[in-house]
């Protein structure tokens, strides 16, 4: 049992071309036990589609946290988060952006391993940074320098959407919902707190940021809006939506942590055999 990703793309656009290629390159540069795995690619004369032939996982994080029937435990959000975390790190440490995590990117088996999927927004970071697009993460997992239209950033857009899917696995809802780009970022603001000075010096080059600063400074909300959780939970998840990209930490540093040091990532609480 495999899956199928179909891929579309024109022979007459050079950039389709590019987009598809990148995807397949990322892939295969990456291995590891909590990425998904790329088996085999087909592909047909006759048709402007390939297929990419993934292993086969029964779920994903979006499905399993909607589903009235299954109540995630502690301990089984600690064992996702601490395989996510060691997925992204991978991409990290070999220069690669997913730019798209989100819950239903990350998929489970019924064994309860966790895999990281759908690399076709990734991007390889350079070491002279080009401008990048700024609108591929959707909405609610989209940090607040993207929201002002920033085209220079790094994997630390990754740790913010890794935040996002951390209080949805805690609250079984989306951390921050807006309907719209500018809901969306006042959101963020109620949530975290206004930037300060330094941070709209740093940003005031946007295309958004006049538009989008607030008129009234607001007061960090998350630790009242989290109280019920663990509080080394809650320090991690302020590390992780911070405003300040640098303050994010990595990948390796928040497996550090201590709400997930003394943890094993392999435990049978996790299976989902039962589905």
């Amino acid at each position: 049992m495999v899956a199928l990703k179909k891929v579309r793309f024109d022979n007459y656009q050079p950039e389709s071309i590019r987009f598809m290629a990148r995807e397949i390159l990322i892939l295969r540069r990456l291995d590891h036990p909590n990425i998904i795995k790329l088996d085999g690619i087909i592909t047909s004369r006759l048709s402007s589609s390939i297929y990419l032939v993934f292993e086969y996982m029964e779920h994903d994080l979006a499905g399993l946290s909607s589903s009235p029937e299954i109540n995630l435990t502690e301990p089984q959000i600690k064992c996702y988060m601490k395989q996510l975390l060691r997925a992204v790190e991978h991409c990290h440490l070999r220069g690669v952006m997913h730019r798209d995590i989100k819950m239903s990117n990350i998929l489970v088996n019924n064994n309860g391993i966790l895999k990281l999927a759908d690399f076709g927004l990734a991007n390889v970071l350079a070491a002279s940074v080009l401008k990048l697009d700024f609108d591929y993460i959707a909405d609610r997992y989209r940090p607040p320098e993207l929201l002002l239209g920033s085209t220079s950033y790094n994997v630390s857009v990754d740790l913010w959407s890794v935040g996002c899917v951390f209080a949805e696995l805690l609250t079984s809802k989306p951390l921050l919902k807006g309907r719209t780009e500018v809901e969306q970022l006042h959101k963020i603001f109620k949530l975290c707190g206004s930037p300060p000075d330094e941070f709209w010096k740093q940003y005031h080059h946007l295309p958004n940021a006049t538009m989008f600063r607030p008129q009234h400074p607001y007061e960090s909300s998350l630790r009242e809006r989290c109280k019920d959780f663990p509080p080394a939970a809650v320090d991690l998840l302020e590390c992780f939506i911070s405003i300040d990209p640098e303050k994010r930490g990595s990948a390796s540093s928040a497996l550090m942590s201590r709400v997930l040091i003394v943890y094993i990532v392999v435990c049978t609480c996790c299976g989902f055999r039962s589905i």
